[in-house]
């Protein structure tokens, strides 16, 4: 396998001293898992940043490896993680998608609609503004993985927004993210609590 394209950053793990595991979402082959030498090095570590937007660069290895990856920053979204509702937004956004998507099935409307919302993440002036749409992610995850979720209203306010993220965070504990490593929910319990503050 030898591809390039564009791709979504949804998470890195440390790997041996200075390399990373990477988990990236790209709209032709879905969630990629590959190898990144150097990750953890001073010109790398900024662009292995949840969210950030690279170019994705796969050199195949044997059968049931890890491929190598070179990535090249596009977009960063590194500034937003000073801020404590973005940062928190980012990350549960793209802990959900890492955790609930199967390796290479692709979810093109899934690919478009995360990067739209870390979209108005990064230049909504509010959370009251994004709101609405990390709601119409989830909801969309979970339809496109056989899970139902209906239509949200559009224009809702802030506080109908926030009762039907908690109406819908069962169904993502129950069906998404049950018997996975590491509690992916405890990111969302942190950005609806900081969501909560601004009603």
């Amino acid at each position: 396998m030898h591809v390039r394209m564009p791709a979504l950053l949804l998470a890195a793990r440390q790997h041996a001293e200075t390399a990373v595991i990477a988990r990236l979402l790209t709209e032709e082959y879905g969630v990629i898992a590959a190898y990144v030498a150097g990750g953890r090095g001073r010109r790398l570590r900024p662009v292995v940043i949840p969210g950030n937007r690279v170019d994705l660069q796969l050199a195949g290895r044997a059968q049931g490896q890890l491929p190598f990856a070179t990535l090249e920053l596009l977009h960063s979204r590194g500034a937003l993680m000073t801020q404590p509702l973005p940062a928190a937004g980012i990350g549960w956004a793209c802990a959900l998608t890492a955790t609930a998507l199967p390796e290479r099935q692709p979810y093109p409307a899934l690919y478009a609609a995360l990067g739209g919302l870390l979209d108005a993440i990064a230049h909504a002036p509010s959370a009251r503004d994004w709101a609405g749409a990390l709601l119409g992610y989830e909801t969309l995850l979970l339809r496109d993985l056989g899970y139902g979720g209906r239509p949200q209203q559009e224009g809702a306010d802030l506080a109908a927004t926030l009762a039907a993220l908690d109406r819908l965070a069962p169904l993502l504990h129950r069906y998404l993210l049950a018997d996975r490593r590491g509690d992916v929910m405890a990111a969302r319990q942190r950005l609806r609590g900081l969501l909560g503050r601004i009603v």
